[in-house]
């Protein structure tokens, strides 16, 4: 059975944390995504539900979980 051994870094209190700040253009995507599924919800919600849960799936997660690099 193998060993798994770790090395612990102790922080280093002396580097500046950066300030998050939120992107307004994430915010107006996110916006315009809502926007978008609303719209497909109103024309015809029963054929545009895979639509729809894609759209939902990637407000919820920023990423669609589904996306795959291998295709």
């Amino acid at each position: 059975m193998a060993k798994v051994f770790t090395i612990t870094v102790p922080p280093d209190l002396s580097r500046k944390r950066r300030e998050r700040t939120s992107d307004p253009r994430y915010v107006d995507g996110q916006k315009m995504l809502v926007e978008a599924m609303k719209y497909l919800a109103k024309a015809d919600p029963v054929a545009n539900r895979g639509a729809i849960e894609l759209l939902s799936e990637h407000v919820r997660t920023r990423f669609r979980m589904t996306d795959s690099p291998l295709g």
